[in-house]
């Protein structure tokens, strides 16, 4: 970092950092070509699941090109009346006139009297070229002209593909625009300055578009696809770790300005001083993110891919645009509280001259022996908060430790509720018409008739498959139907709601059935809407358990090697650990108890996890690799106590800015999303506020010395700490 701090060393070689940096961006924003983006997450199963095998086969039989818009019609409760089913019969002829088979949409009234449904046969392939105008189409004509008080709503296989591309749509530009106004009031408050917050968000959006550039050019090459929802979480990534690393450089160069009149001076030494925390707390991330190429679900490997790269191009920019621009703008930037070298403080003119003199020269001086930095604290510093925690913290390490951990624990309790997989109606917040004609259908018909589970059986087992399937718990009614290249499809409905685990549970019977058997039978297939998600659900649980591992793997060995220490990452991890399990036991209850969601998505908790323990081990480097340096000086305790003074309260000013801005994602109104941002929020804020503030602390304190085993602590150290 010392050789890369040259290109700060004077006015000249900044701007022409800054003029590289910019023609940089620009030659890759006009060079690279423009990236596909799907607007709606796919399934993204292995080709080995039963469900995406099933979907091949299908693609060969005559009706392959086919899906269906259901179209609910009712009253609320009340009984429709004669008007209300002769208007269901006109819209009957006219949804027939968009159905690929006419014949097909006939009017079916539920057993109570309070509702219709209309399924509407349609090309597939023209579904999926332009869902928005399927849909509306068939909106259109199943609306027109119903009487007063009868309603007319689309779910199904169309309804629910066209609600939740619905919920995408200008994703990015309203995550990027609550993201930057969330950023730049917490910025503002931060620095308590009207200018100085502009630079840092100015070099982030930079890093954040052109993220989205070069994961969508390179996605396709790759063979992965970026959807809408993983292009949210990486502006939602990219803004929080590229506005965290720019807060540390900004601390760091702002205290070395106290310390020298040459802003070219002090930047070298934060730069070189911070400048590997950065890297390294960014590396962490784009390692731990980089695992998920091991998932099995495609999108799981997109989403790394995607964040991966992204958190690469953020910690360029913060360790390559952003200094060379604080250099360039002076030390103005930081007004009204410009820092000044304590013995400038109060001049008019001399000193204070003398100051802003060495700031407008080119400078150019070749002497490093100053880049070092004095690491002194400040009068601010040794009597402020920060330095006055730590010090009652080295007081009764005991005590803070069982507090914090029994806090911890108490949160972790919100665990009893824990549970995986949503229904299809229980994905999206709010009630789009597609969950709320769905709800109708649970009322008044079966409530899995909207689902399409396939059976696909040898024809010459045909007739025992059907037997099969209709003897099995959950299933209402078994049809074969076409016949292709040896096998019979059979169309299956179940009893239960879409998604739901009633569904999975009839699923896992009816494939042990066929198993069970033998003979030609025990080679049937099933597949379907209700198959496809629980082979996703359990192709989840298969990433999870294969990708956590090797995140806690790549976390050790990095912390390992930065600290020089093999207790270190162990107790690190271990209160990274214990966040994790905490903020997630609290989001559980709350999720359960206040906002309603009955389960966690599928993916949800490895997302969590990932960016809770790669983001708050940023937190980590940054406290532990100060008081590293601080220990070389002034001893284990001393060194944590002027760590957590220099570093508290731009760590805590971090950690509530990023809690905020993955809060952002609840603005989609995607359950997955909304529950992935409340638990990286309360995860981030425990992390910054509990666990890197006074337990990480206490834990050194408890350790002393063999916090940083087999590194020896010299005896000059233990001289200054018993001082």
């Amino acid at each position: 970092m010392r050789t890369l701090s040259a290109a700060f060393r004077s006015r000249r070689s900044s701007w022409l950092v800054l003029a590289l940096t910019a023609l940089a961006v620009a030659l890759l924003f006009a060079l690279l070509p423009a990236g596909k983006s799907d607007s709606f997450p796919a399934s993204g199963l292995p080709s080995s699941a039963e469900s995406a095998r099933v979907t091949k086969l299908l693609k060969s039989f005559p009706s392959a090109d086919t899906t269906v818009g259901i179209v609910v019609f009712d009253r609320g409760d009340r009984a429709l009346t004669d008007a209300d089913k002769q208007a269901v019969a006109s819209r009957a002829a006219d949804l027939a006139d968009l159905s690929t088979v006419p014949q097909a949409v006939r009017p079916q009234f539920s057993d109570d009297g309070t509702a219709a449904i209309l399924a509407v046969p349609l090309s597939s392939r023209t579904v999926q070229d332009d869902v928005a105008k399927a849909a509306t189409s068939l909106r259109s004509a199943a609306s027109s002209g119903l009487p007063d008080g009868l309603t007319a709503q689309l779910t199904g296989p169309v309804g629910f593909q066209d609600d939740i591309a619905n919920s995408f749509a200008g994703a990015d530009f309203r995550l990027l625009l609550v993201t930057v106004l969330v950023v730049a009031v917490l910025l503002i408050v931060t620095y308590r300055s009207p200018v100085l917050w502009i630079v840092p968000l100015a070099v982030v959006g930079a890093a954040d578009g052109l993220a989205g550039v070069v994961v969508k050019a390179l996605a396709e090459p790759f063979g992965l696809t970026v959807d809408a929802s993983i292009s949210g979480i990486l502006s939602v990534l990219v803004f929080g770790a590229g506005t965290n690393y720019a807060l540390l450089l900004v601390a760091r160069y702002r205290e070395e300005l106290t310390r020298t009149d040459d802003r070219f001076r002090a930047m070298r030494t934060a730069y070189s001083s911070a400048g590997p925390a950065i890297a390294a707390s960014g590396g962490t991330v784009a390692l731990s993110l980089i695992t998920l190429l091991a998932a099995s679900l495609s999108n799981n490997r997109a989403l790394g891919f995607a964040c991966a790269v992204g958190v690469v191009i953020a910690i360029l920019f913060a360790l390559v645009a952003l200094p060379a621009a604080l250099v360039v703008c002076g030390r103005g930037l930081f007004w009204p509280f410009v820092p000044r070298r304590a013995a400038s403080v109060g001049a008019e003119g001399g000193a204070g001259a003398s100051s802003e003199a060495g700031d407008t020269g080119d400078t150019s001086d070749t002497g490093d022996t100053g880049d070092t930095g004095d690491t002194s604290l400040t009068e601010a510093e040794a009597r402020g908060f920060w330095a006055g925690l730590g010090r009652r913290v080295a007081r009764r390490p005991v005590a803070v430790s069982v507090a914090a951990v029994a806090g911890l624990a108490i949160l972790s309790l919100g665990l009893s509720g824990y549970a995986v997989g949503l229904s299809q109606t229980a994905q999206l917040l709010g009630d789009p018409a597609s969950v709320t004609a769905q709800k109708v259908i649970d009322r008044s018909f079966s409530a899995g008739l909207t689902s399409q589970t396939t059976v696909l059986a040898p024809t010459s087992a045909a007739g025992r498959a059907v037997d099969i399937a209709k003897a099995t718990k959950g299933v209402e009614s078994a049809t074969a139907g076409e016949t292709h290249a040896g096998r019979t499809s059979i169309a299956v409905s179940l009893s239960a709601e879409p998604e739901s685990d009633a569904a999975f549970a009839s699923i896992d019977r009816l494939r042990s059935a066929y198993s069970d058997a033998g003979g030609t039978v025990a080679t049937t297939l099933v597949g379907g809407t209700d198959a496809t998600a629980l082979d996703t659900q359990n192709a989840a649980k298969h990433d999870q358990d294969l990708v956590i591992p090797i995140i806690l793997a790549i976390v050790f060995a990095v912390l390992a090697v930065l600290l020089r220490s093999l207790v270190a990452p162990v107790l690190l991890i271990a209160s990274v650990l214990a966040t994790f399990f905490a903020s997630l036991g609290a989001s559980t209850f709350l999720f359960t108890h206040l906002l309603g969601f009955p389960a966690l998505d599928s993916n949800v908790t490895l997302f969590a996890f990932l960016f809770l323990v790669a983001l708050g081990v940023d937190y980590n480097i940054f406290l532990t690799t100060r008081a590293r340096e601080e220990r070389d000086r002034h001893g284990t305790r001393e060194g944590m106590i002027r760590a957590l003074a220099s570093t508290g309260a731009v760590i805590t000013s971090a950690g509530i800015l990023l809690a905020a801005v993955f809060a952002v994602l609840g603005v989609l109104p995607v359950v997955a999303l909304t529950q992935i941002g409340v638990i990286v929020c309360i995860g981030v804020l425990l992390d910054t506020l509990v666990v890197r503030t006074v337990l990480v602390p206490a834990l050194v304190f408890l350790t002393g010395d063999r916090f940083w085993w087999p590194t020896r602590v010299r005896r000059s150290e233990h001289v200054a700490t018993a001082r």
